[in-house]
């Protein structure tokens, strides 16, 4: 984990917003930001590919692309579950 000196300024699903925290889990995972969202205050962690860097005239980057959320990864048939997680859709009743 590294703590961003200065923050970044960032773009995400969620609204602009500066990234305070990088975390790192190796080669074989994704970069995740954690980021403070100017409008609401809200604290969320982003994979690498949900966020952009902000516009930045000088640096010539005029018009970033929108992020857009990761797609839910989905379990394979064969992965079991634990007997002791009952998904929400099962405690409600909606299975």
């Amino acid at each position: 984990m590294l703590q961003l000196n200065p923050p970044l300024p960032m773009n995400t699903p969620k609204g602009e917003g500066f990234a305070h925290f990088l975390i790192d889990y190796g080669p074989e995972s994704d970069l995740y930001w954690t980021v403070f969202v100017t409008e609401t205050g809200e604290i969320w962690t982003f994979a690498n590919r949900e966020v952009r860097a902000s516009k930045n005239i000088t640096l010539g980057r005029t018009s970033p692309s929108v992020p857009r959320p990761a797609a839910p990864m989905r379990r394979q048939a064969s992965e079991s579950r634990d007997p002791g997680v009952v998904p929400f859709a099962v405690a409600d009743g909606q299975m």
